[in-house]
């Protein structure tokens, strides 16, 4: 669902690419919010089955709502619906990713069958995986190649399908209830943290003064135990290592948002095949699957001879990828700006004559620093720069345009004058044709600016002698047919990419090619080549915004820089954690692990608001110098930590689900179950060399 969300809510809703972002990592950040409270929810009170049966149901409420909203002839408030839609989603990931992963391990006796545990967590982690592979692929498909209700996209059928699996996911695993070990709440170790927390803080403020201790956690010792307050210390001193982790997250969610956004300003034709913006999401989940097993046998082995062994030190050269992958991205966005529509500031104004008249006129105006220009036969003209006088919005300038060729001057149509209006900011443009027998210039508004969801945008300018039925047919699909309303200048219309067949009524004049993100005008001209053959046309293509000309696999570098950092990040964090924290707050450590992606996302809504830069190629370069700054602190930190000592089955039976939503696999780390982790530490090896392998 994530795959095409940003689209969806640009595309669809009319978000702006800012406000499209934040409602994504808002909704992001939620997901990985509510999980802390499934986890609660599930150890304190229903269970785990309960927790993720009431919870799916809610999931998939969220997802039908979004999908009935994407249905237009429904006419329901689809901004609305989308809004709840997610929240629904958020609500329901929360009771999914803590719970599943540990549910499944809670079918298998242990230490019997630690191998088959092992096994169960390697193939669960592959299906993330292998779906998210499936997902990310397909799910653009049905949005752009199925065309529904009469639109040229199907983003009902791209959330629908998704919702309609989910109620039979949810059919499957009820219908195995008779089957399943289900195991009754114990407590949750995330409250009883707190708790001591809590209680060593209310007991110092009591009595710092009159029973001092060495650690102000040990005054919570009285009520809950050495061991419990030894083991939130040692759980401290890992989360102090957490504090810069959020900043990875921001970078790395990204893929689904801005990097989607950079895509649709992207030219995707690849050998007949055009690649979809969100189908560059596909590479992740893809060298996920590769990288894995490379780096257990030929990265890290060399980057052990360098040196580099420890976890924290892997960890922190993950977080330089993704401030490199960051600084690609910008590198890959200053050469987009050469592509992006020529706007006007403030204090400008944009001229364009376009003439439709067999001949050439020179034009004499009062406009300042721009006292005549000419526009050619068919041809055009661009005054891009307008400067206007200082306080001054609106603008009438006088103009007369004169020609002497002989075509026009056996019609009378020598010299005309009049005003052109310009206004502070915008642009305006004119078109000069054939009007009961005299030159007559049109006024339209007009603009430069790229479709925001990459497709042509297209206006046709017709100088005929007579009414005649002109329209566009797509020489790929048939069924693609755009009619042009002679008497609609103004109207610029977005239009399916490809070549075209232009038709006077049913007679093809010319054909045209619109590539994606260009902004074409088109001028037409009918006219008469001698008295003995029928009106001939002429048709004249002007390229207003260049079409996007970077191609799409440019941002491949940046995605398998990201997803190296990803691998290195992640999965080692993990790792370390895990083999880190004390027996009993493993659990707790999967919670705040989620948090940090929370937070991560957080982040980004924070920066989108501020706008701190304005352009975008900017904005990826202040995220790739927070994180370059970020895991400087990082590493001043790690310097600091001392390892504790985890040989001799320190570590416990950890399910460690690395749960890719839509797209993303490692840093969904699915839940770590309690009652597994006080069984049996030989398990534990299965699971982490099955993991490895993985």
């Amino acid at each position: 669902m994530r795959t095409v969300l940003a689209l969806y809510l640009t595309q669809k809703l009319a978000y702006s690419n800012d406000t499209a972002t934040v409602i994504y990592h808002i909704f992001t950040s939620l997901a990985y919010f509510f999980p802390l409270m499934g986890a609660i929810l599930a150890d304190s009170w229903l269970g785990k089955f309960k927790t993720i049966l009431y919870l799916s149901i809610v999931y998939c409420a969220g997802s039908t709502l979004i999908a009935l909203g994407a249905i237009p002839p429904l006419n329901l408030p689809a901004t609305s619906m989308t809004v709840l839609g997610l929240l629904f989603i958020a609500v329901g990931s929360g009771g999914i990713k803590p719970c599943v992963s540990a549910f499944g391990g809670d079918q298998f006796k242990l230490p019997e069958q630690a191998a088959q545990l092992a096994k169960f967590f390697s193939l669960f982690y592959f299906s993330i995986n292998a779906g998210s592979l499936i997902s990310t692929t397909l799910t653009p498909i049905l949005r752009e190649d199925v065309h529904c209700f009469g639109d040229n996209s199907c983003f009902s059928l791209a959330f629908g399908v998704p919702a309609v699996l989910m109620i039979l996911a949810i059919v499957i695993f009820v219908c195995g209830r008779a089957m399943y070990t289900i195991k009754k709440p114990s407590g949750n170790m995330i409250v009883l943290v707190f708790k001591c927390i809590g209680n060593a803080l209310a007991v110092r403020s009591k009595e710092s003064s009159t029973s001092p201790r060495a650690h102000w956690l040990d005054y919570a010792e009285p009520k809950y135990g050495k061991g419990i307050v030894a083991d939130i210390k040692a759980l401290l001193k890992i989360l102090i290592l957490y504090i810069p982790l959020p900043v990875f997250w921001a970078l790395f969610d990204q893929q689904g948002s801005r990097w989607t956004f950079q895509a649709t300003r992207m030219d995707g034709e690849l050998a007949g095949y055009t690649i979809k913006p969100d189908q560059m999401q596909v590479i992740n989940p893809l060298l996920i699957l590769a990288f894995i097993p490379v780096f257990e046998s030929v990265i890290y082995p060399a980057l052990a001879k360098i040196g580099i062994r420890r976890p924290l030190q892997k960890l922190s050269l993950g977080g330089l990828l993704a401030g490199a992958a960051f600084v690609l991205s910008g590198f890959v966005e200053i050469a987009l700006d050469s592509t992006e529509a020529m706007l006007p500031a403030a204090h400008e104004a944009q001229l364009r004559v376009f003439n439709g008249l067999p001949c050439d006129y020179r034009f004499h105006t009062d406009i300042p620093n721009l006292a005549g220009f000419s526009v050619p036969s068919r041809g055009a003209y661009e005054a891009l720069h307008v400067e206007l006088p200082p306080g001054l919005a609106n603008g009438t300038f006088q103009f007369r345009a004169e020609t002497s060729e002989i075509g026009c001057v056996r019609e009378n149509m020598t010299e005309f004058s009049g005003s052109f209006s310009l206004q502070a900011g915008g642009a305006v443009s004119y078109f000069i044709s054939r009007k009961g027998g005299r030159s007559s210039l049109l006024e339209y508004a007009d603009t430069a600016a790229k479709d925001r969801n990459g497709l042509p945008r297209m206006r046709l300018l017709a100088n005929v002698r007579t009414t005649k039925q002109i329209s566009l047919r797509h020489n790929g699909n048939a069924d693609v047919v755009y009619n042009v309303a002679l008497n609609q200048y103004d109207q610029l219309t977005s239009v399916t990419e490809g070549e075209y067949g232009v038709y006077v009524g049913e007679r093809p004049i010319a054909t045209v090619k619109l590539s994606p993100g260009g902004v074409y005008t088109l001028i037409l001209d009918e006219f008469l080549e001698n008295e003995f053959v029928s009106n001939e046309y002429n048709l004249q293509t002007h390229t207003i915004t260049p079409s996007n000309s970077v191609h799409m696999l440019w941002l491949i570098p940046q995605y398998v820089v990201i997803t190296a950092g990803e691998v290195m990040f992640s999965i080692t964090g993990l790792e370390f954690s895990y083999s880190q924290a004390p027996e009993s707050m493993k659990s707790v450590i999967q919670a705040f692990w989620l948090l940090t992606v929370a937070i991560g996302n957080m982040l980004v809504v924070f920066i989108a608001e501020a706008k701190f830069v304005q352009s975008q190629s900017l904005e990826f370069f202040l995220f790739a110098a927070l994180m370059f700054l970020d895991m400087g602190l990082f590493m001043v930190l790690a310097m600091r930590y001392r390892y504790s000592d985890t040989t001799g089955g320190a570590s416990s039976v950890e399910s460690i689900e690395v749960e890719q939503q839509g797209k993303k696999k490692q840093h969904d780390a699915l839940a770590i179950s309690d009652t597994l982790s006080e069984r049996s530490a030989k398990s534990t090896t299965y699971a982490n060399e099955a993991y490895r392998e993985d």
